[in-house]
């Protein structure tokens, strides 16, 4: 079941406020582990939590607030991994092999969270604005930008971040039948296109 803990960015919170925004995460990741994320409504969290529903919507504003919440754990944790975790996807290796190891790393925590992933993207016009997934996108410039100095970073790591967005992960492993390990390779063989060096392995 998805880990469910208060994250550093809730500092503000009354205690008694921060244990209710705890028992609805835990309420709705009991939810998706016992019936998919389907089964997460505002109204099937507050009665799973035993809270009004009102609630639940003051807290999380909508469904995709809840669901985005419930997601902001693993996301923090990715970013303590590629932020001072062990190399290569951490500090202390080059970039080229971060940039390569944090596209998998992606790749796969996607993978494991693909129906929440999905049933949490925010409508397409704050769906780049996401705090998480500029965090992400800033780590790849910040990447390229030592890789490749002179290129428009910014906009290569739009297009990084593209081929690993959860839709099109679904759809080349769900729709189309693509095993894990051939998109592991796509990615190596992108990073190599778009920085001008050799692939890796």
């Amino acid at each position: 079941m998805l880990q469910v803990e208060e994250g550093p960015d809730e500092p503000c919170l009354r205690a008694d406020a921060a244990r209710n925004r705890a028992r609805l995460l835990e309420a709705a990741a009991r939810l998706i582990a016992e019936r998919g994320v389907a089964a997460v409504t505002m109204e099937a969290v507050a009665a799973a939590a035993q809270v009004g529903k009102g609630t639940v919507f003051r807290r999380f504003g909508d469904r995709t607030g809840l669901l985005t919440a419930l997601l902001d754990h693993s996301a923090r944790q990715l970013q303590a991994d590629f932020l001072g975790g062990p190399p290569p996807l951490g500090p202390g290796a080059p970039p080229l092999e971060r940039l390569r190891a944090f596209g998998v790393a992606v790749l796969y925590r996607s993978a494991e969270q693909l129906d929440l992933q999905l049933a949490a993207q925010p409508e397409p016009t704050r769906r780049f604005s996401h705090p998480s997934v500029q965090a992400l996108r800033t780590h790849v410039a910040m990447l390229l930008r030592q890789i490749v100095p002179t290129a428009d970073c910014e906009l290569l790591s739009q297009t990084l971040m593209a081929y690993l967005d959860p839709a099109l992960i679904n759809h080349l492993t769900r729709q189309c039948g693509m095993p894990m390990a051939r998109l592991e390779a796509g990615w190596h063989d992108l990073v190599a296109r778009v920085t001008c060096t050799e692939p890796s392995g």
